[in-house]
């Protein structure tokens, strides 16, 4: 006999002691045990009437449980021809899971301009009617140009105007680690624990994914994503994501995760003009108590890789220079702070861009009109990825250099190449080798 048959039979004698003889005899000594989910033991109920009537009794259940001394604290039922749990006793949260809503991302601290307008026309219309506008909302672009302080905003903005919604943000990586604890302490999709799981990403009315670009190669993942997604459609709750490119370009992802992503509306967000720049430093720096004269915000945006975060970054850094050597901020000083006011050394040792790119070409077999083309064949796709992350690496150079060595590409497509490129080494072991290949190379040169 199983642990779970033994405990079962213990726990029963306590039950039988707690409810009328009736009851007990009708309903509960038919049940069936099939499995112990922690300190839940798993019942079967031939019918939907035997499994009712077990529920009415079941907080006299709950407390023979404590009596009889077996460690069951709960229970749930299935019915016989049913995947879906019936009943459980397992406590299920209830209210909004918002501890991961930060309050400092709203619409107010949010620099609007052409780059991002689009995307929070969009995020604006659907807090207005959540699940009816824009369903799902797949909000997009590179690292770092606000797809998740937009995202926070939609979900302070829904809190403030529909405070009756339950509201669940997450990240897709914490999907997947939930799942993955799941799986790793044995615990079947029929579980009480997979159905605290399903519950709590079900349950919701508006659920919001940041980065699901992460669901790239996770079958198990996207094939539970794609139940949670069909269900919560299904009952006309609002799904809203983010992800840094488009759901096409996302790698190994299913074709029917794709097709329901483009499903609502689709929303890139581009890299901020220099005149956006300005105005995000001037905004942080005004919420920071900080003067930023213009011809330094300028300077500061013109220096920045392109995207928010790195743009703050360096504000940041000048900032702390400024109070650090008790001076006002300006462009000498933020020269200084940033180590930009020296040339990069002309000599002959310097590798250049062109270097780069033949070594490249030479490495893979392509020809550099190729490389530094328009095709977007996975051959020289590439290769031109490798020279974005080299020239990142090895040179000190801008990036809109980089772009226009490489055929005029701009901020946000060097830096996916130098993102995506630096994510493989890590993975993949023959990216890894070419690189580490190419790097011997050009130093060795």
């Amino acid at each position: 006999m199983e642990q779970y048959e033994l405990l079962w039979q213990k726990a029963l004698g306590a039950i039988e002691r707690s409810i009328s003889r009736l009851a007990y005899t009708t309903f509960v000594e038919k049940l069936v045990p099939v499995d112990l989910d922690g300190t839940t033991i798993i019942l079967q109920a031939d019918t939907k009437v035997f499994a009712t009537g077990t529920v009415r009794v079941a907080d006299k259940i709950l407390e023979a449980f404590k009596k009889s001394e077996t460690g069951i604290t709960d229970f749930t039922i299935y019915l016989a021809d049913s995947q879906t749990p019936f009943y459980t006793s397992v406590h299920l949260p209830e209210e909004n899971d918002d501890s991961l809503i930060d309050p400092k991302f709203t619409f107010d601290t949010l620099v609007e301009g052409d780059s991002n307008r689009f995307a929070c026309a969009a995020a604006r219309a659907v807090v207005e009617d959540p699940g009816n506008a824009y369903n799902p909302l797949f909000i997009y672009g590179a690292s770092g140009l606000g797809k998740t302080h937009l995202l926070h905003a939609i979900a302070n903005e829904l809190k403030k105007k529909k405070p009756q919604l339950k509201i669940m943000y997450t990240t897709c990586e914490r999907f997947t680690n939930d799942l993955i604890d799941l799986i790793r302490q044995g615990k079947s999709s029929q579980s009480a624990g997979g159905e605290i799981f399903r519950r709590r990403y079900r349950l919701v009315d508006v659920l919001l994914v940041d980065d699901v670009q992460f669901l790239s190669r996770k079958q198990s993942t996207q094939e539970e994503f794609f139940h949670t997604f069909n269900e919560l459609y299904a009952n006309n709750k609002q799904i809203i994501l983010t992800a840094d490119c488009h759901p096409k370009e996302i790698e190994l992802l299913e074709e029917r995760l794709v097709t329901r992503f483009q499903g609502g509306m689709t929303a890139e967000i581009l890299e901020p003009t220099i005149e956006m720049k300005v105005a995000i430093l001037q905004k942080k720096a005004e919420k920071d108590k900080k003067i930023l004269p213009t011809d330094v915000a300028y300077f500061l945006a013109n220096n920045s890789d392109g995207d928010v975060r790195s743009l703050e970054g360096l504000l940041n850094k000048v900032i702390f220079a400024s109070l650090l050597k008790d001076q006002t901020i300006t462009v000498e000083l933020a020269k200084e702070t940033l180590s930009l006011s020296k040339p990069v050394d002309d000599g002959n040792d310097a590798l250049t861009a062109d270097e780069v790119i033949d070594t490249v070409c030479n490495y893979f077999g392509v020809s550099k009109a190729d490389v530094i083309g328009k095709k977007k064949n996975k051959e020289l796709v590439e290769p031109r990825q490798i020279c974005v992350y080299l020239m990142t690496e090895l040179m000190n150079i801008p990036l809109v250099s980089i772009g226009q060595a490489l055929g005029g590409r701009d901020h946000t497509t060097v830096i996916y190449a130098r993102k995506k490129v630096a994510e493989l080494v890590k993975t993949n072991p023959k990216t890894e080798t070419q690189v580490n290949d190419l790097k011997n190379m050009l130093l060795k040169r």
